[in-house]
């Protein structure tokens, strides 16, 4: 959960000397890029709390990097491979996603696997209310975030070559079982909540869906707005994407209305009306009223606690890397202690609290 995105106020610092060679990354890109001459620059992108990510300019041509942390983690965390399989072959789709520009696996370069892709220009914003712009923006803004993802889950895999990028059935499923061995491989405490979850979840799989390409981490925090238009003109950070239930992104995309600002960003308890915010039910009425294929499944609380459930997850496995000191983020003990309380906001889901 990175951004690749525009250049804001705190939104770059200083690359560490210690990170990698500044030195080899600029030769290898001189040379796949043909370019011997003009300036290279690097910045790192600070918030990041996955793939590192930088700025980087040669010649006046503006790219972002993203690469795999250094370290030991966790199997199948951190795959830029498929962050920039993907983001190649939507290209096009009328998805609005940046350019990729190169993919390295080569370690001797800077350590890890990464990738070069183009840098948008635009507006990111880490908190889901939008803050800053007006009522009947933010409104728009929601509302092209539904429809973008809805555009999204109307892309057949087979016709962009992903028919292969994950199964075709038992999502649900095999989700929950990846999460729990994930959970289970960074666990240092115990979070009864989780347990909780990791027993009831399986044994309330809803039906399967047609298998369409599913972001991961669809939310406003991962998209790009226009500098000054109230529309999405880049989806980001394709690190989760994989095939699988449109439901889970759609409820992902929507837990926002679940949680509170303190809580990653949410909305919840804010003056909706106020605001311009949509009610949940009408931002999932829109994603379904855009979907051009049409899908007979509606969100059930399954969906949402499930998307609580993973989140509770992956920021236990920030926890645990801020506890080991390779996480990306300095801020990364403190996102880290949001993963009881994803968890128990699944539990209150699931007993009809929420």
């Amino acid at each position: 959960m990175s951004k690749s995105a525009v250049v804001g106020e705190g939104a770059v610092s200083a690359m560490q000397s210690s990170e990698f060679d500044q030195a080899s990354l600029e030769r290898f890109v001189r040379r796949e890029l043909a370019c011997s001459s003009g300036a290279f620059l690097i910045e790192r992108i600070a918030g990041g709390q996955s793939n590192p990510t930088y700025f980087v300019t040669l010649d006046g041509r503006r790219m972002v990097l993203r690469k795999k942390p250094a370290g030991e983690t966790l199997p199948s965390a951190h795959a830029v491979d498929r962050e920039h399989r993907v983001l190649t072959a939507i290209a096009g789709t009328g998805v609005p996603t940046p350019r990729t520009i190169l993919y390295c696996d080569d370690l001797s370069v800077v350590g890890t696997p990464f990738y070069l892709m183009e840098r948008l220009d635009g507006r990111v914003f880490h908190d889901a209310s939008i803050p800053g712009v007006s009522p009947e923006d933010r409104a728009q803004m929601i509302v092209q975030m539904a429809e973008t993802l809805a555009k999204l889950h109307d892309i057949d895999p087979a016709a962009v070559g992903l028919a292969d990028y994950g199964r075709a059935s038992g999502y649900f499923e095999r989700q929950i079982r990846r999460w729990t061995r994930q959970y289970e491989l960074s666990r240092w405490r115990d979070l009864p909540d989780v347990d909780t979850l990791i027993a009831w979840l399986p044994q309330h799989l809803p039906p399967d869906a047609p298998a369409r390409l599913c972001h991961g981490d669809f939310r406003v925090g991962n998209l790009i707005f226009h500098p000054t238009e109230p529309r999405v003109v880049g989806v980001l950070d394709w690190e989760l994407s994989t095939l699988g239930h449109p439901l889970a992104d759609l409820a992902f995309s929507a837990l926002p209305w679940i949680t509170y600002p303190n809580e990653y960003g949410g909305f919840r308890g804010l003056d909706a009306v106020a605001l311009g915010i949509p009610a949940r039910d009408v931002y999932v009425e829109r994603y379904y009223a855009s979907r051009k294929t049409e899908e007979a499944l509606r969100l059930a609380p399954f969906h949402t606690a499930f998307a609580l459930f993973r989140m509770a997850v992956i920021f236990e496995g920030i926890a645990a890397r801020a506890r080991l000191g390779t996480a990306a983020a300095d801020n990364a003990a403190e996102v880290g202690e949001l993963s009881p309380v994803f968890a128990r906001r699944a539990v209150e889901c699931l007993s009809g609290q929420l």
